[in-house]
């Protein structure tokens, strides 16, 4: 538990809206450092899913992407509905951010930002060990490191626990992101669903203005 000021960021390395949020996670960042961390937690989108998307789930998921385009204008690369027999499975690209995420903070919001480019940009089937390897690899990972723990049953467990703490706290929806104090306070929701970093960034500036107050009073 950080016993500071900091946020708690709900997302998946697969969730279109997420993706679209992926600058302004970027700008939060940059912006306030080490003075506003922030924690991630995996949501777990469609883990363990095993059948094939059929016409009608691609048809509804493209027009879930265009309005992600519109809203953020985030590229996406839509020859990903040509793809035959893909089976959207979030849970190998949700492991490999928890597994970055044992190296660090960083590598894991660096590493969830980079398989989002290349699902969404490049069309990389990011279901597949061998891409998510090569990410991690990327981005400073040791390959032998990603080799030996991506399949182990204790980092599989280490992601279910973060599906399991997403459901226990209510989250419906991604991303979402919320901050606290580290104190018995509770928790204050920032946004639920995409939002602009015009929009976020003032709301993060006063809460965190009103709470560092706080804690030096």
């Amino acid at each position: 538990m950080m016993n500071q000021p900091h946020l708690v960021y709900f997302a998946d390395p697969m969730c279109s809206w997420c993706w679209g949020f992926s600058p302004v996670i970027s700008t939060i960042r940059a912006a306030f450092g080490d003075r506003l961390p922030i924690r991630l937690v995996l949501g777990g989108l469609r883990p363990g899913t095993t059948t094939p998307m059929d016409e009608a789930a691609k048809a509804n998921t493209r027009k879930h992407w265009e309005h992600v385009h519109t809203a953020s204008a985030q590229r996406f690369d839509y020859k990903f509905f040509d793809r035959p027999e893909f089976i959207y499975d979030t849970e190998p690209a949700c492991r490999a951010v928890v597994l970055a995420r044992r190296r660090s903070i960083a590598m894991a919001l660096d590493t969830l930002a980079a398989i989002h480019y290349a699902f969404y940009a490049e069309n990389q089937d990011v279901t597949a060990p061998d891409i998510l390897a090569r990410i991690f690899v990327s981005l400073g990972g040791d390959e032998a490191m990603f080799q030996a723990e991506f399949s182990e049953t204790a980092l599989s467990q280490e992601t279910q626990r973060d599906f399991y703490i997403s459901q226990q706290t209510g989250v419906t929806g991604f991303p979402t992101l919320i901050a606290g104090t580290g104190a018995e306070a509770p928790f204050e929701l920032v946004t639920q669903g995409f939002q602009t970093a015009a929009h976020v960034l003032p709301a993060l500036r006063d809460w965190l203005k009103r709470h560092e107050t706080s804690l030096l009073s």
